[in-house]
């Protein structure tokens, strides 16, 4: 990570959903280790959720929180395979503004590193949605901690050079 000391950290406030038609509070071990990440990097978890693998579900879960101005970004972990119930990516057309193309394809470069060719049935994407960015990593623990310690951690910390997401969230909205 390419830390500048003399830039100062501005935490921002993340939602945590987890896509999963198993997983539970007591068993969601992708979610816990993003929440505990996210706060370790010194960020606020605002808000934790569990949804069903239904597209329309996921997609009101989603603008309910990009409509929330306590919500700066949304870290989905499950729902991102190529099954007819992962229905993540679908989810995210739905709210969407625009794409953020190098995510996925960063997360595919870093995800071949641990899994090899595996990683090609990933469909881990990311969005901007009136504002409010969304990333959306698979459900495995190997996943999320190759997606936050790989990218999210630099790219939403707003020491880091030489860009990062942070420091253009207040133009996210321009027109």
């Amino acid at each position: 990570m390419a830390i500048d000391p003399a830039r100062t950290f501005k935490p921002i406030n993340i939602a945590l959903l987890t896509v999963s038609d198993t997983r539970t509070s007591a068993d969601d071990t992708s979610g816990n280790i993003l929440a505990e990440r996210i706060k370790a990097a010194g960020h606020k978890l605002t808000t934790r959720a569990i949804e069903k693998d239904d597209a329309d579900r996921i997609a009101s879960r989603l603008n309910n929180w990009i409509d929330d101005r306590l919500v700066d970004a949304v870290i989905i972990t499950g729902g991102t395979g190529l099954t007819g119930r992962d229905v993540t990516p679908e989810a995210l057309e739905r709210v969407k503004t625009r794409d953020i193309p190098g995510f996925g394809e960063l997360f595919r470069w870093l995800s071949f590193k641990t899994i090899g060719t595996s990683t090609i049935q990933s469909r881990a994407c990311a969005v901007v949605a009136r504002g409010t960015y969304i990333f959306a990593l698979p459900g495995s623990n190997g996943a999320v901690k190759d997606g936050w310690d790989g990218i999210l951690a630099e790219q939403l910390d707003s020491r880091n050079r030489p860009c990062n997401f942070v420091e253009l969230m207040p133009r996210l909205l321009e027109t």
